[in-house]
């Protein structure tokens, strides 16, 4: 494994493993939920981890965040726990996603090679009216186009799968998101 790679772990459609959590607070491993500070949102920066009580007296973990305004919003999750890592994710077939949001948003990959600027691959995560739901995203290439207000990548889908660092939420109207799960096909995030 390189370094700062992060070795794809592959989790071979079993859950099992999926369902122990990270000692610190994650959801489905993923621990590193933030607010980055772009766009008006609550909170405007920093963790967007809150305690939920789930059954059985347990405590389990969901991301929230307000954005506000009618302005570019971003909020980031780091697929491998931490900035400095990638994931290859050119064998997955995508990802589940549970959520709620009150308006659409969208959702970027940023790979490493070209994690800054708003000209990536992105697809439409679109809103559930506040309701809760599980929605299931393709990598198939054609699920995912450009926004030409943001600009054009100039780099292959492909190579942004093969190298990527994160998913980058982004929308440009005021929404009400909670995360509730994400599960990443053969994809298991190590915990830190």
């Amino acid at each position: 494994m390189a370094p700062g790679t992060a070795g794809a772990q592959r989790d071979h459609g079993s859950d099992s493993g999926y369902s122990r959590e990270c000692r610190t607070p994650s959801i489905d491993r993923f621990q590193q939920w933030l607010a980055s500070g772009e766009g008006a949102t609550v909170p405007a920066t920093g963790s967007l981890l809150t305690p939920v009580r789930e059954g059985h007296g347990r405590t389990g973990y969901t991301a929230r965040v307000s954005f506000l305004n009618a302005e570019w919003h971003v909020v980031v999750l780091w697929l491998a726990n931490q900035f400095e890592a990638q994931v290859d994710l050119s064998r997955s077939a995508g990802f589940r996603l549970t959520y709620s949001a009150t308006d659409d948003v969208y959702l970027q990959l940023r790979p490493a090679s070209h994690w800054s600027g708003g000209d990536k691959w992105l697809t439409l995560v679109p809103s559930t009216g506040g309701r809760t739901v599980t929605r299931f995203f393709s990598f198939r290439p054609e699920a995912w186009t450009t926004l030409p207000e943001l600009g054009k990548p100039t780099y292959s889908f492909d190579s942004a799968l093969r190298e990527a660092r994160g998913f980058v939420f982004v929308g440009k109207t005021a929404n009400e998101l909670e995360f509730r799960g994400l599960r990443v096909h053969g994809y298991r995030p190590p915990c830190l």
